[in-house]
């Protein structure tokens, strides 16, 4: 039995917490007749393990929100007739959240379960469409309107809604949903207790009284946000995201682009999600017009095409109102007499007379009644009117920082600083000016993860660097922008949103993206997303799109990420492996060269092998590439962690705040463990610096991963000779 094989299960954590176990070791597993290992399923389940792994945050293996595993939970309750109680989201006002409601409203909410409610209570009953949602109290017509448009295109359906889940078969009272989170694919366990209010849903009601998806969709979207309270009142556009992981752009209906309704027909015809909102902002209440629609509401756009009319023709808009009522009464109304003037199998095939909130408008009208339309896709396909070629996009994601005195530059270009953000080049090669052929997109990271923290003013400016420039590739200097004198193209930097994305057309040539906040010294993490237009599908990406990182000596190790591979091979034996020495040249000369973050502490040879010994999967005492990436990603993790918690760059942290570090890391701890971790890893007054903590955290996070999954019942059965191989290598 090879101690990698205990490993691998490291890599897929389960999500329960450690205090709810516990390890027994039986007086018969301890017997000298079991020293020998019996090879047999388990051990080739164990070897198997890391092999069929992908990456964590994909749609296949999606990252387990508050380390939640809805398969490991709904086992554990059905095991024990159980119905799934979710603590970290509980049915009390934390949920609701404290403003949403007066204090007599949130002191008469109940929380109820589908089976309370209903004698026959279905998850989905006769497929899932956008007439099964009814807005309830809450102002998330922004999320149900993405939620309307998301039932339009199954594919993407199908990635946020699992199959494996429903009331008839293994029902414990548990459901999960996936969600797009900064980049990466998120699974939300909640349990199926919902809000009511005076004996009326809190939230989104189903339409059909026994079909509770939209209900428990809603609830898991709540809980990625914290709480109810923050899905009042949002954008549009972030749920589509959310929902899709795709790219979105909003188009401002007071001055329209000529070719919208072109992009609308080309939108509807790929398969995009779209919305739109009517003028208004966020105000208290619903005002409805007499035109039957509502100010500062969001809609979903289901439809748009061109219909004969009379002489001539018309190009019409189909919305839809996530009330589930309430309609547009004029022209190209269910009843309005326009309807008259089209040959009768287009008015069967479109009009239907019905008050379930969907509605058809002329586009002239369309483009007055309402303030701006969102199209949201994987790609930015809606851009492909007109194209007869069969073109595709391609697209690179950056995932990096600004940080204040090294990469937050701000967004004035004539300042110095301005050069110290981040640069990404792209590479124009083939003349396309009669359609967009590029799309870029910045999303800040809210701080701490809380969607309702105050955003920053971010957007990005694009630079044509001119042929004496192009050698620097490594690096614009300060002059190539205090000198510049050619118009740049600069967007965003004018309200505080999550996301801000735009296109363009370049012609040939080699452009430079830089991503700013609106201010010098500004903090936050960003995601950029490039798309180009390819004329031929065989184009090599990376030929095209190229990031430059600020230089080594003036880079945080967080930015760092996308260049693992060249720290590895720089300290790796002939560029294959690494081992223990080498790892710890690495850590300290790469990993702690600002001294200021380790008070002068060093990674020691002894805590270089531990680690070594935890992450190395094939039992060769060395660190291959593939092994090294997760160990950088957790070296990254964790120092962030620890600069968080960390008080006034002591450089230490003290037992309170190393309880503080570990829960923000999604562990569970209790007082006897916590005094056992400072003894271990804390200096003689039980403070722990970075690289004892860094040592500390990675074997917790892997004791526990092994732990949860190698447990039945809350227990491991080991072999004298598991036990100590096990134990000795770690």
């Amino acid at each position: 039995m090879f101690p990698n094989q205990w490993y691998t299960y490291a890599q897929r954590s389960t999500g329960t917490k450690l205090k709810h176990t516990s390890i027994t070791l039986s007086q018969e597993t301890l017997q000298v007749k079991d020293m020998l290992p019996v090879p047999g399923d388990r051990y080739q389940q164990l070897q198997q393990g890391w092999q069929t792994q992908e990456r964590t945050g994909s749609l296949q293996s999606p990252q387990k929100f508050n380390n939640q595993d809805f398969t490991h939970l709904r086992a554990y309750c059905l095991s024990r007739g159980l119905l799934f109680v979710d603590d970290t989201f509980p049915a009390d006002v934390s949920s609701i959240g404290p403003n949403l409601l007066s204090e007599d409203k949130l002191s008469r909410i109940q929380w109820k379960r589908p089976t309370m409610i209903e004698r026959d209570p279905h998850l989905i009953m006769d497929g899932v469409s956008r007439f099964d949602i009814v807005q309830g109290e809450i102002g998330d017509c922004w999320v149900l309107a993405a939620l309307g448009s998301l039932t339009l295109q199954r594919q993407f359906l199908e990635n946020v809604l699992p199959k494996d889940q429903g009331f008839q078969h293994n029902y414990a009272g548990i459901f999960h949903f996936r969600f797009w989170h900064f980049g990466d694919w998120v699974d939300v366990v909640i349990d199926d207790r919902l809000p009511f209010l005076n004996g009326r849903y809190l939230s989104v009601q189903p339409r059909s009284r026994n079909e509770f998806w939209p209900s428990l969709l809603e609830k898991a979207y709540a809980k990625l946000r914290s709480s109810y309270q923050n899905l009042h009142w949002g954008y549009l556009s972030d749920a589509l995201v959310d929902l899709t992981g795709g790219i979105q752009v909003q188009f401002l209906l007071q001055q329209p682009s000529f070719d919208l309704q072109e992009m609308a027909k080309a939108a509807a015809k790929s398969q995009c999600l779209m919305g739109c909102t009517t003028v208004g902002g966020q105000s208290p209440g619903n005002i409805e017009l007499k035109n039957g629609l509502v100010k500062g509401h969001a809609y979903t756009v289901t439809g748009a095409t061109e219909i004969p009319y009379r002489n001539g023709s018309e190009d019409i808009i189909r919305v839809w109102n996530p009330w589930g009522h309430g309609e547009w009464k004029g022209p190209w109304s269910d009843r309005s007499p326009q309807w008259d003037g089209v040959p009768p199998e287009y008015k069967r095939k479109l009009c239907e007379d019905k008050d379930d909130g969907e509605f058809w408008i002329s586009r002239q009208d369309f483009v007055k009644q309402f303030f701006s339309l969102c199209i949201c896709n994987i790609t930015p396909s809606f851009l492909d009117f007109g194209d007869q070629r069969g073109t595709s996009w391609t697209m690179a994601t950056y995932v990096n920082q600004w940080v204040r005195g090294l990469t937050a530059g701000g967004r004035n270009y004539r300042n110095g600083t301005f050069s110290r953000n981040p640069q990404y080049f792209i590479q124009m090669e083939e003349p396309d000016l009669k359609n967009y052929n590029v799309v870029v997109s910045l999303m800040q990271k809210p701080a701490n993860n809380m969607p309702y923290v105050q955003k920053l003013l971010i957007g990005f400016l694009i630079f044509r660097v001119e042929p004496k420039f192009q050698d620097l590739r490594d690096r614009l200097p300060v002059a190539f922008f205090s000198q510049h004198k050619s118009k740049v193209l600069e967007y965003g930097f004018t309200t505080p949103t999550r996301d801000v994305t735009h296109y363009f057309c370049l012609s040939p040539g080699t452009y430079v993206v830089v991503p700013a906040t609106s201010e010098e010294g500004q903090e936050a993490e960003f995601l950029l997303r490039i798309f180009l237009r390819c004329q031929n599908y065989n184009d090599e990406l990376k030929s095209r799109l190229s990031p430059v990182m600020p230089k080594d000596q003036d880079v945080p190790k967080q930015t760092q990420n996308n260049s693992f591979e060249n720290i590895f091979l720089r300290y790796a034996k002939q560029g294959s492996d690494m081992d223990a020495s080498q790892l710890q040249r690495l850590l300290n000369e790469v990993f702690l060269r600002d001294l200021t973050a380790s008070q002068g502490r060093e990674f020691s040879f002894d805590s270089c092998r531990g680690i070594l010994a935890l992450m190395d999967l094939r039992s060769t005492g060395r660190l291959s590439l593939k092994e090294f990436k997760p160990l950088w990603k957790l070296l990254v993790k964790y120092e962030d962690i620890f600069r968080k918690e960390e008080r006034a760059g002591s450089g230490f942290l003290g037992v309170s705040d190393l309880r503080n570090a570990v829960q923000r890391a999604g562990l569970a701890v209790n007082d006897e463990l916590l005094h056992l971790i400072a003894l271990r890893y804390g200096d003689s007054s039980m403070r722990t610096c970075l690289p004892d903590f860094v040592c500390c955290m990675i074997r917790f996070e892997t004791m526990a991963s092994v732990f949860r999954n190698l447990a039945k019942d809350g227990k491991i059965s080991f072999t004298a000779t598991e036990w100590l191989i096990f134990s000795m290598y770690c």
